[in-house]
């Protein structure tokens, strides 16, 4: 595949990229660069996970050596649960992420975080990030933020050396972690590592409409890979969907970051009388039609059952709890 094969493919779907032009000589001068991702391994895998698990399979189309990190003490410290629980779920992440595709290189944090010379540079780190930075790029990552601990303080510092311990070229996440990221680059070089390249996607919104988030304790705001098919359903025909409206519906926001990539096209099946099966073959195709008057039932129906195939391969698999 050519660069501009790569870069294609690479950006798609992406709302930011820092930078492009460190990208465009990445391409250039490294036959393999290594691309990764951090998790915490707690509750079910959704489709706010796929997001990054999606540009994560992209990478890999483009000759990325994608590596997965499971931060089970990142977990630990945002207080996710015990160590023995987020252990159970690291394991059932990994075969849940397999199965949808991914064949990356799944790293524990715990297999690397204790060594010495990491926990050094966590101590090197904390002497040059005030309270205040820390604590603001942990806002949207945070469990309880307004209540935070200590422990919420040194998390993105571990985050940040995590880039340097997986010897890590580009870093992926959601738009969420971009104040995180932007520590890794500024301080990284002061730590004997590059500034990384940092790719950012946008965040799918809540099933329940832009004002709510998308919550493992809240299952009507997300779909959850192991959701049986007749839940997806159910969920994707209650959720907020407004006619002729695009910004901020989850709905189209599934059709274009998930379903389109996934399966190149979505089918519509609806009676003749009005106006009978239709194919979409982009995005683009799917969003002049809804605006135009695609009623939004038959738009919940299609990818409602777009979803339930492409979730298929991961439905079985037993969450730990």
């Amino acid at each position: 595949m050519v660069n501009a094969d790569k870069l294609a493919m690479i950006t798609r779907n992406l709302e930011e990229i820092i930078t492009e032009e460190e990208l465009n000589k990445i391409l250039s001068e490294k036959e393999k660069p290594v691309a990764y991702c951090g998790y915490e391994p707690s509750g079910p895998v959704h489709l706010g996970h796929f997001m990054s698990i999606r540009k994560l399979k992209d990478l890999q189309d483009a000759g990325f050596h994608v590596k997965v990190l499971l931060a089970d003490y990142h977990a630990w410290l945002n207080r996710k649960g015990s160590l023995d629980e987020i252990g159970a779920w690291s394991k059932y992440w990994e075969k849940v992420f397999r199965a949808l595709g991914l064949e990356a290189e799944f790293i524990l944090g715990s297999s690397y975080q204790m060594d010495k010379n990491y926990v050094t540079d966590v101590f090197k780190f904390a002497g040059l990030v005030t309270i205040n930075r820390a604590l603001r790029s942990m806002q949207q990552v945070a469990r309880d933020i307004e209540n935070a601990r200590v422990s919420q303080i040194i998390y993105p510092l571990m985050q940040a050396l995590d880039i340097k311990y997986l010897g890590v070229d580009i870093a992926v996440g959601g738009i969420e972690q971009r104040k995180i990221h932007m520590i890794a680059r500024e301080y990284l070089p002061q730590l004997g590592w590059k500034p990384p390249i940092c790719l950012h996607h946008p965040l799918i919104v809540s099933l329940k409409g832009p004002e709510t988030k998308m919550s493992s304790s809240e299952p009507d705001t997300l779909v959850a890979v192991n959701d049986p098919p007749e839940e997806i359903r159910r969920k994707i025909k209650n959720a907020y969907c407004p006619a002729k409206q695009v910004e901020d519906n989850p709905i189209m926001q599934i059709a274009r970051f998930l379903v389109f990539p996934e399966l190149g096209k979505l089918e519509v099946h609806r009676p003749e009388k009005y106006g009978g099966d239709i194919t979409f073959e982009s995005y683009q195709d799917l969003e002049k039609a809804y605006i135009e008057g695609l009623h939004p039932l038959d738009l919940k129906s299609a990818v409602a059952e777009a979803l339930i195939q492409i979730l298929e391969p991961a439905r079985d698999i037993s969450p730990p709890f």
